[in-house]
Parts: C-alpha cells; sequence; structure tokens
C-alpha cells in the first residue's frame, strides 16, 4: 500500500499524464492508502482514456474512479487517444 500522492506519482511516473484519483464523485485526500499501481510500461498511445480506465486503472483500484487531465489540468474525455493527452505534457 502507497499513500494516494505516490499512487499518483507511480502512474505519472509510468504513463506520462496526471490522474486525479476519485471515490464517491470526490477527490480521494492525500494521506489515504492505496495500492501501488502495478504496471511499468505504459500502455500504447493508439489506445483511449476509456481503455486505460477500464483496462489499467479499475484493475488497479477497484471501487475507485479517475480523470485523467490534460497538462492544462482540464479533464480528458473517454474516446481521447493517450498520444493526444501525453503530447500536451510535451507542450508545456
Amino acid at each position: 500500500m502507497v499513500l494516494r500522492k505516490t499512487a499518483n506519482r507511480q502512474i505519472w511516473k509510468c504513463e506520462g499524464f496526471e490522474v486525479k484519483i476519485k471515490r464517491g464523485g470526490r477527490g480521494v485526500r492525500p494521506e489515504v492508502n492505496l495500492p501501488a499501481y502495478g504496471y511499468s510500461i505504459a500502455l500504447m498511445n493508439k489506445k483511449s482514456v476509456a481503455q486505460w480506465k477500464n483496462d489499467r486503472f479499475s484493475n488497479c483500484y477497484p471501487g475507485y474512479d479517475v480523470d485523467v487531465l490534460y497538462a492544462n489540468g482540464r479533464v480528458a474525455q473517454g474516446k481521447t487517444k493517450l498520444s493526444t493527452v501525453r503530447d500536451t505534457y510535451l507542450e508545456e
């Protein structure tokens, strides 16, 4: 188990984008313990945000929801390709 802020950092380091982990529609506090992110290689760029949520996030964090964020903090929609999200961080 790791702190929520550590889980966020693990996702960033692997996937290359920021997320907001939620439960019951509200952000999870930084001191909440969560499982460690179980992946070390980023999901393919051609996959969508929804596919990442379904294939990876929900597998690691059942019972939680997540927003995938563009570099400017906006929430990426489900059909958005991961490459599009990741590219916004390169532009910063």
